[in-house]
């Protein structure tokens, strides 16, 4: 199996042993603690999992200055985007050299992680600006990752972590959520040796199902990682619930069986383009995974970024040698009326735009909201159903 991202074996920060980490929830409760921010948050519970290997915890500035002008940390290790616990007000804790890290996304604010304190540091607002710019391309406010980027403080809490629990996601998606060394165990248990990863923040229509089987096929994958992010999206985006029905249901009725794992991970959406497509290859190589599908405007949003941005900057910024997973740039895939089937729209040069079977997502939305049936060519039946039903509770709750 591949290895991991910067070392031989994963190293996943959630502590195992139950004695440990009981003993260390009754030390937290003895430690001055403070409420994080959902992103913070966030980053402890992919630390735990295990997915941003070999990280021991939150970064200082030196580090994550140094990763937003190179994708490097102080020492050397390529990293796409600054590993942070970014506070508002450090009163509670000044001082202090063990502190207990609070859930912001759980009622109570139960201790999430322990950590230990190397630096707080005060971060300038040209230094959030140089940052902002090289992780995000704009510094525009009116960019969802730009705003929550801006949004959580300029004190920076830095050191090592040890992650006691997954916040919310191991009990609102037990049948989804997996850390990177459970994943890496399913792989091992089916036998697979290439593995396809697939990002999907939506629902996967018909396009999405066969750039999953056209990838496999491609480069003669076992299987196929469905790997959905559960954390908090923009407004308007489908709640992960829905997505997670819809595609259970997609893969249930049309792929081969034992071919598609089915798994999500904890993580808030950056919508950072080209830097988040580089950080879900990291943490898609940390699963085990040997390939990953970066498609048509990956990770981004509205039109902050070109749309094969996310490609170029493997070829333009990666070093290297520096990830040892492989890349699958893929284009817009749509039904062909031409050819009677899905395909990557480059590959229909001879095509007119009346050839393609295309819908924007607010007339998708709007169909599904009235009632009406998705054309069969850009969407299976059974998954349109779970998305009307969805749209339709929405609009009579309105």
């Amino acid at each position: 199996m591949i290895k991991p991202h910067g070392s031989d074996t994963l190293n996943p920060l959630f502590v195992m042993d139950e004695g440990k980490r009981a003993e260390l929830m009754k030390e937290a409760e003895t430690l001055p603690s403070v409420v994080v921010c959902s992103a913070a948050a966030a980053n402890a519970v992919m630390l735990g999992s295990g997915y941003f290997n070999p990280l021991t915890g939150y970064m200082n500035k030196a580090d994550s200055l140094r990763i937003a002008k190179e994708m490097k940390t102080a020492d050397g290790l390529f990293w796409p985007v600054p590993i942070i616990n970014m506070l508002k007000d450090v009163s509670a804790i000044e001082g202090a050299k063990r502190i207990a890290l609070r859930d912001p996304n759980v009622e109570g604010n139960p201790v999430l992680a322990i950590q230990d304190v190397e630096a707080i540091e005060e971060v300038s607002a040209d230094e959030m600006a140089f940052m902002t710019k090289k992780i995000f391309r704009t510094d525009d406010m009116d960019h969802p990752g730009v705003a929550a980027f801006n949004s959580v403080g300029n004190y920076m809490v830095s050191g090592p972590i040890q992650v006691l629990n997954f916040s919310y996601f191991e009990t609102e998606f037990p049948e989804t959520f997996r850390t990177a060394y459970q994943i890496r165990e399913e792989i091992q248990r089916a036998g697979w040796s290439k593995v396809v990863a697939f990002q999907t923040r939506n629902p996967m229509h018909r396009a999405h199902e066969e750039l999953c089987k056209m990838a496999m096929r491609d480069v003669k994958a076992d299987g196929v990682l469905i790997h959905m992010l559960l954390g908090k999206l923009k407004k308007g985006d489908i709640p992960a619930e829905v997505r997670d029905a819809a595609i259970r249901k997609m893969v249930e009725l049309y792929f081969e069986p034992n071919t598609v794992l089915i798994t999500g991970y904890g993580f808030d959406m950056l919508y950072a383009g080209p830097r988040e497509a580089v950080l879900h290859a990291v943490f898609r190589q940390n699963t085990g995974c040997t390939h990953l599908i970066v498609g048509r405007d990956h990770a981004g949003v509205g039109s902050y970024y070109g749309p094969f941005d996310a490609q170029a900057i493997f070829h333009e910024e990666v070093p290297e040698g520096a990830l040892l997973i492989e890349i699958y740039e893929a284009d817009h895939t749509a039904w062909s009326k031409k050819l009677g089937k899905v395909i990557m729209m480059r590959d229909g040069k001879d095509h007119t735009k009346d050839d393609w079977v295309l819908l924007s997502g607010t007339k998708v939305r709007a169909m599904l909201a009235a009632g009406e049936s998705l054309p069969q060519e850009f969407s299976r039946p059974e998954v349109a159903k779970i998305l009307m039903d969805y749209y339709q509770s929405q609009a009579a709750g309105n």
